[in-house]
C-alpha cells in the first residue's frame, strides 16, 4: 500500500518519503477513469455484495444484533476490512455522504462485534472456537492485518479514530498474546507484519515494531509447519527466491522491507534484494504477473511459467506493487529498474483484474485463453481480490511520487529532491523534507501517448531542488526540454531518471518526450512455453488478440513474419479510449498439412510460409481485454 510508507520520521532508514494520496489528483485519462469507476461502481457494488452475502451479518451475529447464521470462510472478515480500507482512501479523494454512512455503519458493527479485550474474528466468535489454535491455517492475525491497516487508512482520511482504536485495541491484545516466553507461532497467511509497522509509525510506538520483528523472525523454525506454502520453510533473512504461495510470499517481503525502513538489518536488506532479482527475472510473466501454478496458488520453478494455466492472481500482483514500492524507496538510487516494472505490474497485472464497468473480477489473469470460457465475475465465494483491487485503485496516486534530501558541501545543509516515477494527466502537490511545497501540473495522455510537460504551479521555501523523472528502460532516443531548450541527450537515457537541478521559478515546464514504438518481445530461451513466439508491446502496455477483433479462426494459428510493419491508431470510441495495433500475419491452416496426425515428418523442401494465407490483425492492450463478446485470446504469437 502507498500511503503506508509516506511517514518520514527521525529513525526511518529510507532515503524516500512517498507524497501522499491526497497530495496527487488525477484529472482525466485511463487511470484517473479507473479511479473514478472505482469510486462510483467497484466500491458501491462491493458494498451490497458484503450484505447480500452475509459477510456484515456476521459482525451483527457476534455483536449480538442479527439473525441467520454464520457466512463464508474462516478469513472472510477480511474482505469486509479491505473494502473498508478502500472506502476510506476514496474518501479522502472526494467526499461522499452516502459511502461515509455505509462506512460508519459497518465501523459501528465491528466495534460492537470486538470483544472487551480487543479480540475479534467473527469466524472463532460464533462458532466457540479457541483463539489462535489453528494459526497455520486460519488467518486470525491475517485479518487482525487488514483491521488494523483499515483503521490507520480511516483515520488518515477521515481523521475519525474510532476504527483505528479498535485496530489499537486487538494489537495490544496481540501484544499480550505473542512474543518471546509467550506464544511463539505466527500466521499462515503474512499480512500482520506490515499492519503493526505501520501502526507504530501512525502512533509512535516502538513496541508495535517490536512484535512485527517478533513475527519476521519466528518464520522459518517450522512453528506452523516448515513448508514453503506458509512461508515457513527457510528463515526470511536466509532467502533468497520466491518459492510457496505468492501473495503470502509478497506479503510477507512487504513487511520484511518494512522492517529495513525503521531498523538495521544488513541480512534482511540483502534477502529482500535478492529476491526481487529472483522474482523480476526468473518468475514473472511478461505481464508482471506471478504465481505460476493452480496449485498452492504457487511460485513454480525458475523459468516455469504457463500461459493458458498461468494463475497469475490479481492478489499477488497488488502484493507485488506494495513490496516493490517499499524497496525502491529504500535507496536513492536514479535507475528506473523497480519503477518500470511497477509501471508493468499496474498496467498489465492489476487493471486486468477488473473490468471497465467496475463490476466483474478476475480471480486468476491467464495469458491464453483457448475456448473463450475465462470471463470475469462479480463476486468469488472467496472474495479476497475484489476489495483488493477497490483499496489499491483507490491509492494509485500514491505511487507517483516520492521526495529525497542529500546533504551537500561540508554543511548540515540539505538539498531536496523530487522524483517523479509515474505519469498520468495530474496536479502535484509535493511537501519536501526541507519543509518546502512544491506544486507542479502534469499535461500528458500517456500511456497512449510519451509526450509529457510538467509545469511548476506553485512554490514555498523550495525554489532549489532537482527533480528527477523517470526515462522507463524501453524508451529509447527519449528527449528533454526546460523552457523549449533541448538538454543534452544523455540527460535522457533510457533505464534511468531524468535529473534537472536548478533554480525553479513559477511557470517553468519540462518537457520529456518518449517514443513508443511497437516493440516485439521475446522471453528467456529457458521460458520453454514461449520457444518461436513474440509479445507485442508499445509504451508500458502488453498486447493480445482477441476473437472479437479478427475473424480468422483460431488466434493460435496466427504467425508474424519478422518483416511485417505494425502500425498504431488511437480509437478514442473503443474500450474508453485505447490505441490498437495493427499489422499484416500470415493464417497456417493446420487441417490439410496435418490430415488428422498429431505429428508428422519435418518437410524441408516447403518454404517457411508454405500453406498460409495473409490476414489482417489487430491487437488490443492486455489491460482491458474479456470486455466484449467471449471468445479466445491470445498475448504470445507464433513468429518467423
Amino acid at each position: 500500500m502507498s500511503d503506508v510508507i509516506i511517514r518520514d520520521t527521525e529513525r526511518s532508514r529510507a532515503a524516500h518519503a512517498s507524497v501522499p494520496v491526497s497530495g496527487v489528483r488525477l484529472r482525466r485519462g485511463h487511470l484517473s477513469e479507473r479511479m473514478v469507476t472505482n469510486r462510483r461502481t467497484s466500491i458501491p457494488s462491493q458494498y451490497q455484495r458484503l450484505v447480500e452475502s452475509g459477510t456484515t451479518n456476521n459482525f451483527a451475529l457476534a455483536a449480538g444484533q442479527g439473525s441467520g447464521e454464520l457466512y463464508g470462510f474462516v478469513f472472510t472478515d477480511s474482505d469486509a476490512y479491505k473494502w473498508m480500507e478502500a472506502a476510506s482512501w476514496s474518501l479522502g479523494t472526494v467526499a461522499d455522504g452516502t459511502l461515509k454512512t455505509q462506512l460508519d455503519h459497518l465501523i459501528d458493527l465491528v466495534i460492537a462485534a470486538q470483544q472487551s479485550d480487543g479480540y475479534i474474528n467473527t469466524w472463532y466468535q460464533l462458532r466457540g472456537q479457541e483463539r489462535f489454535s489453528n494459526l497455520e491455517h486460519d488467518h486470525e492475525l491475517y485479518c487482525a492485518g487488514h483491521l488494523i491497516q483499515a483503521g490507520i487508512a480511516n483515520h488518515r482520511c477521515t481523521g475519525d479514530t474510532a476504527l483505528l482504536d479498535a485496530g489499537i485495541r486487538f494489537a495490544d491484545l496481540l501484544i499480550e498474546t505473542f512474543g518471546p516466553g509467550k506464544l511463539e507461532q505466527t500466521d499462515g497467511h503474512p499480512e500482520i507484519e506490515m499492519a503493526l509497522i505501520e501502526l507504530s509509525r501512525e502512533t509512535g510506538k516502538e513496541k508495535y515494531l517490536d512484535l512485527a520483528q517478533f513475527f519476521l523472525d519466528i518464520r522459518g523454525r517450522g512453528t506452523i509447519g516448515g513448508n514453503d506454502m506458509f512461508q515457513d520453510a527457510t528463515p526470511l533473512r536466509d532467502q533468497r527466491e520466491m518459492v510457496g504461495h505468492a501473495v503470502r510470499a509478497v506479503y510477507l517481503n512487504a513487511g520484511g522491507t518494512d522492517l529495513v525502513h525503521e531498523r538495521i538489518d544488513a541480512d534482511m536488506r540483502r534477502a529482500q534484494f535478492a529476491m526481487m532479482s529472483n522474482m523480476l527475472e526468473r518468475k514473472s510473466y511478461v505481464t508482471g504477473g506471478i504465481g505460476a501454478r493452480h496449485e498452492g496458488e504457487s511460485f513454480g520453478l525458475d523459468y516455469e511459467l504457463p500461459n493458458n494455466r498461468a494463475y497469475a492472481e490479481s492478489c499477488a500482483a497488488i502484493g507485488a506493487v506494495m513490496w516493490l514500492w517499499r524497496l525502491m524507496l529504500l535507496e536513492n538510487k536514479d535507475d528506473s529498474y523497480i519503477a518500470d516494472a511497477i509501471e508493468r505490474i499496474i498496467y498489465n497485472a492489476v487493471l486486468p483484474g477488473v473490468s471497465l464497468s467496475g463490476d466483474e473480477y478476475f480471480y486468476e489473469n491467464p495469458l491464453r485463453d483457448e475456448d473463450g470460457s475465462i470471463r470475469r465475475q462479480p463476486w468469488f465465494d472467496c472474495a479476497c481480490c475484489p476489495p483488493n483491487i477497490a483499496r489499491f485503485i483507490a491509492q494509485l496516486p500514491g505511487y507517483f511520487a516520492s521526495v529525497t534530501s542529500q546533504r551537500y558541501g561540508e554543511s548540515d545543509a540539505r538539498h531536496d529532491q523530487i522524483w517523479i516515477h509515474q505519469y498520468a494527466d495530474a496536479d502535484f502537490t509535493i511537501p519536501t523534507l526541507g519543509g518546502g511545497v512544491v506544486q507542479a501540473s502534469m499535461t500528458t495522455r500517456y500511456p497512449w501517448d510519451g509526450e509529457i510537460a510538467l509545469e511548476i504551479t506553485g512554490l514555498e521555501n523550495a525554489s532549489n531542488f532537482t527533480l528527477q523523472m523517470r526515462v522507463p528502460d524501453w524508451a529509447f532516443n527519449a528527449t528533454a526540454t526546460v523552457n523549449g531548450e533541448r538538454l543534452p541527450d544523455a540527460e535522457a537515457a533510457p533505464g534511468q531518471y531524468l535529473t534537472i537541478t536548478r533554480p525553479w521559478a513559477i511557470g517553468d515546464v519540462v518537457t520529456l518526450s518518449i517514443p513508443m514504438p511497437v516493440r516485439r518481445i521475446v522471453a528467456h530461451p529457458r521460458v520453454a512455453n514461449n520457444a518461436g513466439r513474440l509479445v507485442l508491446m508499445r509504451g508500458p502496455l502488453v498486447y493480445c488478440i482477441e476473437e472479437t477483433d479478427n475473424e480468422i479462426g483460431d488466434v493460435r494459428d496466427i504467425v508474424l513474419p519478422h518483416d511485417v510493419l505494425v502500425t498504431a491508431a488511437n480509437r478514442p470510441e473503443m474500450l474508453g479510449e485505447i490505441t490498437v495495433l495493427s499489422t499484416h500475419a500470415l493464417l497456417e491452416s493446420p487441417a490439410p498439412a496435418w490430415n488428422r496426425a498429431l505429428y508428422r515428418n519435418v518437410d524441408l523442401s516447403a518454404g517457411d510460409f508454405a500453406g498460409m494465407s495473409e490476414v489482417q490483425i489487430h491487437a488490443v492492450p492486455y489491460m482491458v481485454w474479456a470486455n466484449r463478446g467471449a471468445g479466445p485470446m491470445t498475448v504470445w504469437l507464433r513468429h518467423r
